[in-house]
């Protein structure tokens, strides 16, 4: 028997289908993020010509020149919106082979299986196929997790979902079989006026909860926004931090450079992503 899912599938979509109206009005994370990918595609001397947007939201994604683009989303409304597929990471409908770049922004941080969708992702790549995913990591939330703790100090309950650490998403591509595996992080802090707005940015871009505990309740939310504020700079802003965590992998193949013997230098993220001119 399967272990149970640690997020409710119907209700990570049903968050992606809310969000997906107005999502332009909450998408600097997602921007943030796509542009760290977008970077890292930059450096990368080869060309595409098939390419899945895993996790599409807006499609805001642009493909390289010439590449056919197959969009992919958990939410049915921006998979509708981007005459894209709907479904989930860990359960891909795509043939063995069928790409030769996946690029994945802002969804592998709530996939149940996340080892089974990486090892998804490498199999729907052609041999030297690339793989790039950006999405937040475990030092994300920061202040709202303090403030949530401290206004239930007595019975805390889990309402941010548990997210990975930069190490242990290194060592899943390792895992997933992806070659020339690199895995970094950079950190994007923004300012509020109060809790409130922070919560309606997370709405807005689907990432509230997908945990279920009992409510927080009036006074536990009022708790909460004066520990949010009491962390505010002397302007009356509190600064709050999400980490992005870039993935960068290969789909295994004969032609590209052997890992380093133990003990010897180990690549560069330039030297791993701008290796080659490789057809």
């Amino acid at each position: 028997m399967s272990a149970p899912d640690l997020f409710a599938r119907p209700r990570r979509r049903l968050h992606r289908d809310r969000a997906q109206p107005g999502f332009a009005r909450a998408d600097f994370l997602h921007r943030f993020m796509l542009e760290g990918v977008e970077d890292r595609l930059q450096a990368v001397t080869r060309s595409f010509s098939d390419v899945l947007d895993l996790g599409c939201a807006d499609a805001a994604f642009v493909p390289p020149p010439g590449a056919r683009v197959a969009r992919f989303d958990p939410g049915f409304a921006f998979a509708r919106a981007a005459h894209g597929v709907q479904g989930d990471e860990d359960r891909l409908p795509f043939a063995d082979g069928a790409f030769d770049l996946v690029v994945s922004v802002g969804v592998l941080d709530s996939v149940n299986d996340l080892p089974g969708a990486l090892t998804l992702i490498r199999r729907s790549l052609r041999p030297d196929g690339l793989f790039l995913a950006a999405f937040t990591g475990g030092r994300t939330l920061p202040t709202l997790r303090q403030s949530l703790l401290s206004a239930e100090a007595d019975r805390p309950a889990a309402r941010v979902h548990p997210q990975i650490d930069l190490r242990s998403a290194g060592d899943l591509l390792v895992r997933a079989g992806f070659a020339l595996p690199v895995a970094d992080s950079e950190m994007l802090t923004v300012r509020y006026a109060g809790l409130g707005k922070l919560v309606d940015d997370l709405r807005g871009m689907g990432a509230t909860g997908l945990l279920e505990p009992a409510p927080l309740g009036r006074a536990g939310l009022m708790a909460a926004a004066s520990a949010f504020a009491d962390r505010a700079d002397p302007d009356g802003r509190t600064a709050e931090q999400f980490e992005v965590i870039y993935l960068t992998g290969w789909s295994p193949a004969p032609s590209q450079p052997q890992p380093a013997r133990r003990g010897s230098a180990t690549a560069s993220l330039a030297d791993t992503l701008g290796r080659r001119d490789a057809g």
